[in-house]
């Protein structure tokens, strides 16, 4: 069956890993059970702590879980590519991106999907009415807010978090960006699909999230990576995308 022969599936949640093999069970089963329209792909870039493994048992025993192996780490936003396309191929209506170490609080998925009945993407925003950040330092919640003010103003779009990486596509819009043409990873990957879906004159809905820093293991942002997202604003301002 090719793909326009599929039928409609209402949602897949897209999840990448390297080394977390101590929060893939317990993130995995909190999806399941806060979006139970919802289906789970796992997103493995070959972690050498087998997170991998340990996601094809999850998904041996429940029919919602997928797994996606990827030959090596190849950064986030190449991970979140591979799973576009896959949920593209497999027919799925809504693709959500989260991440897996419960900085996105599951509970949060009903209201993005809800909100999907308005707008093309929806956004977890931090920084609008009843947003925040738990355990972060001042110095970070600075540079957060600052860079996204900063892409937000070289862009010109109203967007107030741009960098956040817990979001929620109709499947057109991520068909009308073209996924092979898409030049960022890491935090500007964030910021060019945003922008691409806006310029494209898809609807963009932010909704508040509580983003709490990481339960278990050691984060993977640092200041190399803002740093370079905030350099790509001015690569994606160039770019139409019209």
């Amino acid at each position: 069956m090719n793909q326009t022969e599929m039928p409609a599936r209402p949602a897949l949640v897209c999840l990448p890993t390297y080394n977390e093999k101590d929060n893939v069970g317990p993130i995995v089963e909190a999806i399941l059970a806060e979006a139970r329209e919802a289906d789970v792909l796992v997103i493995d870039d070959n972690s050498p702590d087998g997170t991998g493994a340990l996601a094809d048992a999850i998904a041996a025993r429940e029919p919602r879980v997928h797994v996606l192996h990827r030959a090596g780490k190849e950064g986030l936003g190449k991970a979140y590519l591979a799973g576009f396309d896959w949920a593209l191929h497999h027919g799925y209506e809504l693709v959500l991106e989260m991440d897996a170490d419960f900085s996105h609080d599951p509970k949060r998925l009903p209201a993005m999907l809800e909100a999907a009945r308005e707008a093309d993407l929806v956004l977890g925003s931090r920084n609008v009415p009843g947003g925040g950040t738990v355990n972060w330092s001042a110095v970070r919640k600075f540079i957060s807010r600052g860079g996204s003010w900063y892409a937000r103003t070289i862009l010109g779009i109203p967007v107030r978090d741009l960098t956040g990486g817990f979001k929620c596509f109709h499947r057109k819009v991520l068909e009308a960006i073209d996924l092979s043409t898409v030049e960022c990873s890491g935090y500007a990957f964030q910021i060019e699909l945003t922008y691409r879906a806006i310029r494209k004159g898809f609807r963009v809905k932010e909704i508040p999230i509580v983003f709490v820093d990481r339960r278990v293991g050691q984060s993977k942002m640092s200041k190399r990576i803002v740093l370079e997202a905030l350099r790509k604003v001015w690569s994606i301002r160039a770019s139409d995308f019209r």
